[in-house]
């Protein structure tokens, strides 16, 4: 019996909610909080119909989405391999159509608030601009890291479809070679490098919304998760 095999034959119902009263209670907060932080001026300006603050609240509700749907299938995958009965060996490339989309949503959104924003962040443009630079750089790295030795399959988080994706050896490259995890830790930066470029303090409202927010699916979801699969359980 392979070791996927062995968490679906021993897994029950509660084990696929672990953690996920607490995401939805901090989900819940955290949008509350920053969505009481945006600021919409009288006569704010729209970019494609819609006003910087709109766009900010855009990017907070397709994280959330984004991130409902990866527990979901995450947990129905690894507890009752839902998608690989669903699809067959299809199973990968139909949740990738899903994940990416919402995935680069994240910094388009951002980048679509920022654009049209007119609230700044601190008189200070030139300094916003050179830590958004320098912060922008090492996220660029970062993705880099993730594409060419973590690769795509296990950032989708193949490890819950394959059980020679779980198999695989930890990364230790590029990024990776200085956090363990280069995808939240250091890539997530790039969403405030893009806020402090554009000057605007709603875009960076929303970037910290999605990087506080990532880390809430790692404890909550990811971290029981890999639990299971790598033995802890």
């Amino acid at each position: 019996m392979s070791r996927l095999q062995a968490i679906r034959a021993r897994s029950s119902f509660a084990d696929m909610l672990e953690g996920q009263p607490q995401h939805a209670g901090l989900a819940l907060l955290l949008a509350i909080g920053a969505l009481a932080l945006l600021i919409e001026p009288p006569h704010a300006p729209r970019l494609l119909g819609l006003t910087a603050g709109a766009w900010a609240t855009l990017s907070i509700s397709l994280a959330i989405l984004h991130q409902v749907l990866v527990a979901i299938v995450f947990r129905l995958q690894l507890h009752r391999n839902l998608m690989t009965r669903a699809f067959g060996d299809r199973d990968m490339r139909v949740w990738a159509a899903l994940f990416l989309p919402l995935l680069i949503a994240r910094p388009l959104t951002i980048l679509l608030c920022g654009w049209a924003d007119t609230v700044p962040i601190t008189p200070y443009r030139g300094a916003e601009i050179a830590v958004g630079v320098v912060l922008l750089g090492v996220a660029i790295w970062a993705l880099h890291s993730t594409l060419v030795h973590f690769t795509i399959r296990r950032a989708l988080g193949g490890d819950h479809f394959r059980d020679e994706i779980a198999a695989m050896p930890l990364v230790d490259k590029g990024a990776f070679r200085y956090t363990s995890n280069a995808m939240y830790g250091v890539a997530f930066l790039g969403l405030w490098g893009i806020a402090l470029l554009f000057g605007s303090w709603n875009a960076l409202i929303a970037a910290l919304f999605q990087h506080v927010y990532i880390w809430v699916h790692m404890y909550c979801t990811e971290r029981p998760d890999m639990d299971w699969i790598y033995g802890n359980r």
